[in-house]
């Protein structure tokens, strides 16, 4: 882990005070799904999905990725959508910003592939349909991070579990003076509640 990834993590703790009792109440919940299928010995795939792949899904799937392996924990980490678009610069930006080493990309769908330090292997960040092949097919844990897709994709198919922690959509701020300081809010919001659930993982 580069130390301005880890220094970033390392200040998630702290922000768990600022999580409401109604989120820990559902995140312990989502922990508690997760602990049984670990104590089983059972493999844990959790699939982040939003309407177009493109912001608070890869923000969800790439802070979980970096605190599971923070932690140690054998879980695993994908994102898609209900549509593609493309994995937005603007994500991208505040995930650079975060730590994260993201090398350039091209194309209308830029595939970014995205690093906790150098020399580990990438995660590749891009639009995908949240059933695409490289997507786990069944036996996995959706966790649908945007109301839009949540309301208009209440099944997924093959889940063997489905909940809704969803986050505002930082695209309010596009385009304005706020928009990386909004990116970098719900970038720490959302690392702080996944904190929170891999935590109580970690510790249970």
């Amino acid at each position: 882990m580069n130390n301005t990834l880890q220094n970033t993590l390392d200040k998630l703790g702290a922000l768990t005070a600022n999580t409401t009792e109604d989120r820990k109440t559902l995140l312990a919940k989502i922990a508690a799904t997760i602990s049984t299928k670990l104590h089983n010995n059972e493999p844990v795939k959790l699939n982040f999905i939003c309407t177009e792949n493109s912001r608070r899904s890869h923000l969800s799937q790439l802070m979980s990725a970096a605190i599971i392996k923070n932690f140690g924990l054998p879980i695993e980490t994908y994102s898609g959508g209900t549509k593609i678009s493309a994995c937005n610069p603007r994500t991208v930006s505040a995930l650079k910003r975060a730590g994260f080493l993201i090398a350039p990309a091209g194309g209308e769908n830029p595939k970014y592939p995205v690093r906790f330090a150098l020399g580990d292997e990438p995660i590749f960040a891009y639009s995908k349909l949240y059933n695409a092949p490289e997507n786990p097919q069944d036996n996995f844990i959706a966790i649908m991070v945007c109301g839009h897709a949540d309301e208009n994709c209440p099944f997924i198919p093959n889940a063997e579990k489905r909940f809704a922690v969803t986050f505002d959509d930082p695209k309010v701020s596009d385009d304005t003076s706020r928009e990386a300081a909004t990116y970098d809010e719900r970038l720490l919001e959302i690392g702080t509640q996944v904190y929170e659930l891999f935590k109580l993982i970690k510790n249970g």
